[in-house]
């Protein structure tokens, strides 16, 4: 079947539609076999059927007496982020008391305020992340190697590293996976190791053989956006890289997740973890 480049992009839209048709489909299949009799608790219990009034629009949901704080796994999928060029110490403490109030995943923060983080974190779950080769990627692997090295020693946990994505864009994919095989390679145990592949830069084509690479040099994640080359995270894109990880590898959802109903649809689309500014806003969002 020879296509010009409108049909591909075409028929690529309707395979996407159809992934999100059969993920909603799937989900709304296991809400119905957990939801039962909540005796008013369905916002704490049943975050299928949450999740669904969310997407249709409710602002509000009732709740029994006794409920408690509901969604307390929400914010346990967020990065709280905060990688302005111009963050100083006081905001940067300020991410951190917010994390470990709400319980984050982690915070993500420049390397300078890995240290810091830690020391500020201590006693609580939330996790240290930083980034590596940020923003561009055009760093050399040996540097990013090293990078990493020294954020895992100064108590980074989790890296977010960015690809060169002028080499994936010259088809050098041989090399782009030398960039993250090098990173994933100082990863420690317990440690986590996502690699952006800046969507808004790159053809479907071009998305598909970033994840590719990135799950053959046994990265723990693909992330979609550095929030610094304009555009952001899609529920299409999204999509996108899940059909091509699979179900096993984190997808990370990051650039213009702002509010509930955003974060709602990266779920949708396949999400395990959301990178924001706007945590707070929305954790709070999800329980008013």
């Amino acid at each position: 079947m020879n296509l010009d480049a409108k049909a591909m992009d075409a028929l690529a839209e309707r395979i996407v539609d159809e992934v999100l048709a059969r993920q909603n489909a799937a989900r709304a299949q296991q809400r119905d076999k957990v939801c039962g009799n909540c005796q008013g608790q369905c916002v704490r219990q049943c975050s299928f059927k949450l999740d669904d009034f969310l997407a249709a629009g409710v602002a509000r949901l009732g709740a029994g007496p006794g409920v408690g704080a509901p969604r307390p796994a929400l914010a346990a999928l967020i990065d709280h982020t905060l990688l302005k060029p111009d963050a100083t110490e006081a905001e940067v403490d300020r991410l951190c008391a917010e994390a470990a109030e709400h319980g984050f995943a982690s915070v993500c923060v420049n390397p300078v305020f890995i240290e810091r983080c830690r020391r500020k974190l201590e006693g609580s779950a939330v996790r240290t992340c930083t980034v590596i080769g940020f923003p561009l990627g055009a760093t050399l692997p040996e540097v990013k190697a090293h990078e990493a090295r020294l954020a895992q020693d100064l108590g980074a946990e989790e890296l977010d590293m960015v690809i060169p994505v002028g080499l994936l864009k010259s088809g050098r994919q041989d090399l782009v996976r030398a960039h993250i095989e090098a990173v994933v390679a100082t990863r420690r145990a317990g440690g986590v190791v996502k690699v952006i592949i800046e969507t808004s830069l790159l053809t479907d084509d071009q998305k598909r053989a970033a994840c590719r690479i990135a799950k053959d040099a046994a990265a723990d994640y693909v992330k979609t956006s550095t929030g610094f080359s304009g555009g952001g995270a899609t529920a299409k894109d999204i999509a996108l890289m899940r059909e091509v990880v699979g179900p096993a590898m984190g997808v990370k959802a990051s650039g213009g997740v702002k509010d509930l109903a955003a974060m709602q649809a990266m779920l949708a689309a396949g999400a395990t973890r959301i990178g924001a500014s706007a945590g707070v806003r929305i954790v709070k969002e999800s329980s008013t």
